[in-house]
């Protein structure tokens, strides 16, 4: 566990459905975050699944210093949802929005997905239509992935369902468009959020500081089965299984699956990398500061061609991706990104 020393600056309750947990299991979270100095993170995020809010979780969450909600909201489409295997309706979406707003919380984010087998581009802009009318102070968009064991996996290894590349890209060019229209300025690659007034700073007011710090090569801790970590120079997953997970930490030692510690030039790369995914970009004299190393000096071919190629953009201060350059974010980040030097090892 972290030391109370280091309070955390954000926190994030993510992966599987946190939600579902009971109020009095929540309580004693709550309780063991307050001894540990904890309760006074400026970003505290639970994400949710709209079928498991009731009024009271939403009010211990408040009572307890979490204050930005995400909803696992997916699609506005019934149909789409049984085919995504949720256990949620669109009624239940707009009841959770409700409770939630009840209890206080004014940082909301919807997670909407796209690119779904049988889902039409009608049906999408109805959903980024419904999730705009709700008002969020902050929409996130993903393409489906298709997971090993699901139904959606076997209806792809079986050709029963081609991903139409053209179709996806139409669909992210809608999220952009109907997201800046009605007001939310896109930070990161799949992220969008609202600004707080009329003053522009660098990202806008409700942008989810918990991501940013990833984005920007920030550290941070990995608690629970299968979190992922990053601190001192090392990174680390946890196991898998909760039995063991748990029997491991009774003994007061780290239950890591592997640890993997990063060269400082692969770890430099790592970082331009994905702060590459964000809309600002690198601004020059912050990445020298968090890596040691000069983004222009160290990358100068890789930068060149992307700025020839209308994908990148080099200014005074920062270097940053253009439009066009964020819709292949993923390829960019393979031009920077640079292998271990040395693997502390599977445990």
């Amino acid at each position: 566990m972290l030391p109370s020393a280091e309070a955390p600056e954000t926190l994030y309750f993510g992966g599987g459905t946190p939600s579902i947990l009971s109020v009095s299991n929540w309580i004693r979270i709550f309780n063991a975050f307050e001894k540990r100095g904890w309760s006074d993170a400026a970003e505290f995020t639970i994400e949710c699944n709209p079928a498991t809010v009731t009024e009271s979780k939403a009010r211990v969450w408040r009572e307890h210093g979490v204050n930005r909600v995400s909803v696992g909201v997916q699609a506005f489409d019934d149909a789409t949802l049984r085919r995504l295997g949720r256990v949620h309706s669109v009624s239940d979406v707009i009841k959770t929005i409700k409770i939630l707003r009840n209890a206080g919380f004014d940082n909301l984010n919807l997670d909407l997905m796209f690119a779904i087998p049988g889902q039409s581009r009608a049906a999408w802009r109805r959903s980024l239509c419904e999730a705009i009318a709700i008002q969020p102070e902050h929409i996130s968009c993903y393409e489906i992935t298709f997971e090993e064991d699901t139904e959606l996996f076997d209806m792809l290894e079986s050709g029963g369902y081609k991903p139409d590349e053209d179709v996806a890209c139409d669909m992210y060019e809608d999220f952009l468009e109907y997201t800046a229209n009605h007001g939310y300025e896109l930070y990161e690659v799949s992220n969008t959020a609202k600004h707080n007034g009329t003053d522009k700073a660098e990202f806008p007011f409700f942008a989810c500081r918990h991501n940013i710090n990833y984005w920007r090569g920030g550290s941070y801790h990995g608690l629970g089965p299968s979190a992922a970590g990053y601190a001192n120079g090392v990174r680390t997953r946890n196991l898998p299984n909760t039995d063991l997970y748990c029997a491991i930490i009774e003994t007061g030692r780290r239950a890591f699956e592997y640890e993997e510690r990063l060269s400082p030039p692969a770890r430099a790369g790592e970082t331009a990398a994905f702060g590459l995914r964000m809309a600002a970009g690198w601004p020059l004299d912050e990445f020298r500061k968090k890596t040691g190393y000069d983004l222009l000096q160290t990358w100068p071919e890789e930068i060149r061609m992307l700025v020839s190629n209308g994908l990148g953009i080099l200014e005074s201060d920062r270097f940053r991706l253009t439009p066009r350059g964020l819709r292949t974010a993923d390829w960019v980040a393979t031009q920077f990104l640079c292998p271990a030097e040395e693997n502390i090892g599977q445990r």
